[in-house]
């Protein structure tokens, strides 16, 4: 038996799958393919999946930093570089990558190219945002940022206190401008709030009084994506908590330590987060795929990338040619499935993935929600299901929509360690505050 077994490895050795990003496509798809039939490689520069819906949180203290990512070496049977890919050799099947520490190249060969590689944050061409960014403009994508804007945060408040600051530079300081009206700009204007009011205004009273939150958000309404009543209700709701909302109006230049609004107006600022949109990063521009309109690698129903049957590629970076879904969490992991199981029902020494008699991908939506801060939230199930087959079910608001919010994402997460952490974590916050301090 054991003879025969080598003589069919032997025969057909596991085909090599190399996977760009350890995101929501990329690490749950290296989570369900079968390591047994497979060679299976990640390369990302970061070590760990981040779980992002979580990620405001963490930048008030809500959570920790550690409760809300996983680490991808606990995946049995991958194999894990922590690199950068830098090049694409179509003819070789090679891709060159680069470590993130001596930033030395390294090869890798590949039976098959799986591209889950994300995106990065688009500042749109404004003038002053990247110069600015890491100091006073913060961006809000990875974890390295949650710690950044939470440090920021309490800067501005520590420096505010001091008895020689002046009016003008207190009330500057004091001053924190969201731009962006999406879902993670609407939750961290929540968080931030209850932390102000709730911590901030506990430790820094003479200041609580003097703080001001603004969203700016160019589009025509906040949570674009929400059914317009969901919308209206989170604007009344910010607006009944003093939160400053910009319809209508865009960040045009940033200088000095003020931004400058298309409305004519000019907002000075201690701290602001970007969070306006969503822009492909340098490697997957610089692929010779044909692209969507955004830049995105445009892909079969399949999620095969055009003209390359041995490269696949979904998630933020990609878009189907005649399902074009957006880039958000919940399609790339429906498609990290699809893939892996496609995968894990090949026989050994296939040659390309053949789509004959397969399904094509087909995304099912479970509806949208956000938190505001206050223990409530909205919840948007206005379009359940798959495309042409959807039901308005309806929407929640309040605290009903707060408890459908923590459940569900608490249910999402991956290991036992974050589903134990992340209530006590809930339960500190409620009973003891955030933390306040910089480090």
């Amino acid at each position: 038996m054991l003879r025969r077994t080598l003589f069919t490895l032997h025969l057909n050795p596991k085909k090599k799958v190399v996977v760009l990003g350890s995101g929501w496509g990329g690490f749950n798809f290296v989570k369900r393919i079968d390591m047994n039939k497979f060679d299976v490689s990640l390369v990302s520069p970061t070590n760990h999946f981040l779980f992002t819906p979580l990620l405001p949180s963490c930048a008030v203290g809500t959570l920790e930093f550690r409760a809300i990512q996983e680490p991808v070496r606990t995946i049995p049977g991958l194999q894990y570089y922590q690199g950068k890919a830098m090049t694409y050799c179509p003819d070789t099947r090679k891709i060159i990558c680069r470590d993130i520490f001596k930033e030395k190249d390294f090869e890798l060969d590949y039976d098959f190219l799986i591209v889950t590689c994300g995106s990065k944050t688009s500042d749109f061409n404004t003038p002053g945002v990247m110069e600015r960014e890491g100091n006073d403009v913060l961006f809000l994508k990875h974890l390295h940022h949650a710690r950044q804007v939470r440090n920021r945060i309490l800067e501005c408040f520590e420096r505010a206190a001091i008895p020689s600051t002046s009016e003008a530079d207190r009330a500057r300081l004091l001053s924190f401008v969201v731009v962006g009206g999406g879902p993670t700009s609407c939750e961290f204007v929540g968080e931030l709030y209850d932390f102000i009011s709730e911590d901030c205004g506990r430790w820094y009273p003479d200041l609580k009084s003097k703080t001001r939150v603004t969203l700016v958000e160019a589009g025509s309404q906040i949570l674009g994506s929400f059914h317009k009543n969901l919308s209206n209700y989170v604007v009344k709701r910010f607006k009944n908590r003093k939160i400053d909302v910009k319809i209508g109006t865009a960040v045009t230049k940033i200088e000095g330590n003020s931004a400058h609004l298309s409305d004519g107006g000019k907002l000075p600022f201690g701290m602001m987060v970007w969070s306006a949109g969503l822009q492909p990063t340098k490697f997957i521009n610089s692929l010779d795929f044909e692209k969507g309109p955004t830049g995105r690698i445009l892909t079969d129903s399949h999620l095969r990338v055009k003209g390359n049957e041995r490269v696949f590629a979904f998630g933020d970076c990609a878009v189907m040619e005649d399902q074009p879904l957006p880039p958000i969490a919940q399609a790339a992991l429906q498609e990290a499935k699809y893939l892996a199981k496609k995968f894990n029902a090949c026989q050994p020494g296939f040659g390309p993935l053949s789509d004959e008699g397969k399904k094509p991908f087909s995304y099912m939506s479970l509806g949208s929600m956000a938190m505001l801060g206050g223990w409530r939230a909205v919840a948007d199930f206005s379009h359940v299901g798959s495309p042409g087959k959807q039901s308005n079910i309806g929407s929640v608001t309040g605290k009903t929509a707060f408890l459908l919010w923590r459940t569900a994402y608490w249910g999402r997460q991956v290991s036992l360690v974050n589903k134990i952490l992340i209530p006590m974590y809930w339960f500190k916050a409620w009973l003891f505050g955030r933390d306040i301090s910089r480090f």
